[in-house]
């Protein structure tokens, strides 16, 4: 559990601000300057796949440590997992009990372990006998708190490293439990209760162990006659959990408390990495600032209980590419944009991300957010130019007579990193920078270089190879969604 360690012994440094740009020491080079990057938050990535994780698949968890992801999201579906009718002398709090099915599940956590990667246990899925309230029509319904806590202790139990199989230790209740398609009543008075009753059961069983809330929908919709289906607005709703009143002066709004670790959002964002909503509540990758503020104000008013510093993830984001989706955006400002969104998460606090989708599905499926091309194996996958903004992402912009680099190395651990400019889009490739990465691989400065909007800079490190080229031309940002144009 590399990754994992790696949380605990760097939870203090994950909160740390960024700093504004990295110090320089004294020229190791004739030409060029080389600049120290000092501590900050990490960035690790993680990928989420239903149709490829959904099975034990060796080559399909070897590619997704392959593209640098520490981290998997896996779905730990109850429904299947515990029995359809509860047989006599079942106790659903022990991992033992007649009637549990766990060998799907243990056949994928030991392939991805093996493969190198930390699960992160998507929790869902209500077996018929724990509804507390029952599915209407479209809309899933919500669990007992209580049977759900019960299965919470006996999941974490099961994987607490004692029984030969994996230890896992981090656990997420529910997938944007917002939206009425995955938690209905959709609201924070329902999702309370699920969270503490998860968070108590696996922090029994493991100290250590992570709770992640939240996994929210991004965008708010109303139910209609024709549309069953609703979602509430990410920000109303995670106040309302927290218990924080909406405004410039942040005060409480109730008393209530919320145990979880890490909090998590789903920015899918239409415009570009640096786009907000329209509606003021609803968080795209442009608002992700917005959201920590509300976490921060919700652990000063010690209305979120941990036991350690609350952690700011995204465990579900991606752009579709064109090819191969019609108008979803080009390969090029796709991959752009990929490298753009880490950076963007990251200075907004975000320590985390997780990209949906391995490789694209065969057309006609709309989900063509993969890394890879797709292909008749994975044997015979091609990567796409976003693989590479996502494995080295790097960013560089141009101000009056500097400009600002930014990056992560794919062996995120420090090294020195090269940073090259080409005039034009076929010059020669000058060295004119090197920045040492710090502990967490993150390097960030600003150079001393006079740039015109006609050049290019890429960066080079050991273990990690050539970023893609990042024109100093900001291009067009068109209305394109993560889906391509609505």
């Amino acid at each position: 559990m590399r990754s994992f360690a790696r949380y605990v012994l760097l939870a203090a440094a994950i909160l740390a601000p960024a700093a504004a740009a990295a110090s320089a020491s004294p020229a190791a080079r004739v030409g060029h300057r080389t600049y120290t990057t000092p501590p900050t938050r990490p960035l690790w990535t993680g990928l989420v796949d239903s149709f490829v994780f959904n099975r034990p698949n060796g080559p399909a968890f070897a590619l997704t440590r392959g593209t640098g992801a520490e981290y998997v999201r896996l779905s730990a579906d109850w429904s299947a997992i515990a029995p359809v009718d509860p047989p006599d002398g079942f106790h659903a709090s022990d991992p033992t009990s007649p009637g549990y099915s766990w060998s799907a599940l243990d056949s994928i956590v030991e392939t991805a372990e093996a493969a190198g990667l930390t699960p992160i246990l998507d929790i869902g899925g209500t077996p018929t006998w724990a509804f507390d309230n029952p599915p209407d029509g479209v809309n899933a319904g919500s669990p007992k708190p209580a049977a759900l806590g019960a299965f919470a202790r006996a999941l974490a139990t099961h994987y607490d490293g004692e029984g030969g199989l994996p230890s896992v230790h981090v656990f997420e209740v529910w997938n944007e439990p917002n939206l009425s398609l995955d938690l209905s009543p959709a609201t924070a008075a329902v999702y309370r209760p699920m969270v503490n009753a998860v968070a108590t059961s696996v922090h029994v069983v493991d100290s250590n162990n992570l709770v992640v809330a939240g996994g929210l929908d991004p965008f708010s919709h109303k139910q209609t006659a024709k549309q069953k289906w609703y979602s509430v607005a990410p920000l109303a709703f995670m106040r309302s959990l927290l218990c924080v009143a909406k405004g410039a002066h942040t005060s409480p709004m109730c008393l209530q408390k919320v145990d979880f670790d890490v909090w998590s959002h789903h920015p899918y964002s239409y415009g570009g990495p640096f786009a907000r909503a329209r509606l003021s509540d609803d968080v795209e990758l442009g608002d992700l600032p917005r959201m920590r503020a509300v976490l921060q104000a919700g652990v000063r008013l010690n209305h979120v209980v941990s036991a350690r510093p609350a952690q700011f993830w995204v465990t579900e984001f991606s752009w579709d590419s064109a090819p191969p989706r019609k108008n979803a955006a080009p390969m090029a400002l796709a991959a752009r944009w990929t490298a753009e969104s880490l950076y963007q998460a990251w200075r907004s606090g975000v320590s985390l991300l997780t990209w949906f989708g391995l490789e694209d599905r065969r057309s006609p499926s709309p989900y063509q957010s993969g890394l890879y091309f797709h292909a008749h194996s994975l044997d015979a996958a091609r990567p796409k130019p976003v693989l590479t903004a996502f494995r080295f992402p790097f960013v560089a912009y141009l101000h009056r007579r500097t400009v600002s680099v930014w990056g992560r190395d794919a062996t995120s651990d420090q090294e020195e990193v090269t940073v090259q400019r080409r005039h034009g889009k076929t010059g020669r490739w000058r060295t004119v920078g090197t920045v040492v990465a710090n502990s967490n691989g993150i390097f960030e400065t600003t150079l001393k270089l006079k740039a015109t909007k006609m050049d290019w800079l890429r960066v080079k490190a050991p273990g990690s190879g050539t970023s893609l080229a990042f024109s100093l031309t900001v291009p067009h940002h068109p209305h394109i969604g993560p889906w391509g144009r609505n």
